[in-house]
């Protein structure tokens, strides 16, 4: 109807295309998922291997993985810095090397998807139970 005045109580703002991000640490096996990290500052060097100090380790005992396990992760500055790598020396970590923007699907790529599917179907639902 044109000339309509909306009612505000009845309108749910909303984004279109975008509308913000947020950044998320994983850490999944083969079997199972396990933590998953909201990180709430940019990311750098040394946050970066405090997440690793407070989460990895602790990730592989959940997973039952003892120490006989790789992990993963791609070329970006903060995974290659000199620091990072002192870091998984002393820690005594298998790393498998992968390159940044591979063509080979990262295994991590589904978790994502799957998490932004529930994400939106989430929202879906609290848009509909607001109407």
């Amino acid at each position: 109807m044109r000339n309509t005045i909306l009612w505000k109580p009845s309108t749910i703002p909303m984004m279109k295309h975008g509308g913000g991000s947020i950044m998320l640490w994983g850490c999944f096996s083969a079997a199972e998922t396990e933590r998953l990290v909201r990180i709430e500052q940019k990311m750098y060097g040394e946050k970066y291997r405090e997440n690793l100090d407070e989460n990895l380790l602790l990730s592989a005992k959940d997973l039952r993985l003892g120490r006989r396990f790789t992990f993963q992760q791609d070329n970006d500055p903060k995974h290659t810095a000199k620091t990072t790598q002192q870091w998984l020396r002393d820690k005594s970590l298998n790393v498998h090397e992968w390159p940044s923007q591979s063509p080979d699907l990262n295994p991590i790529e589904h978790l994502w998807t799957d998490l932004n599917i529930a994400v939106h179907l989430s929202q879906r639902a609290t848009v509909k139970g607001a109407l």
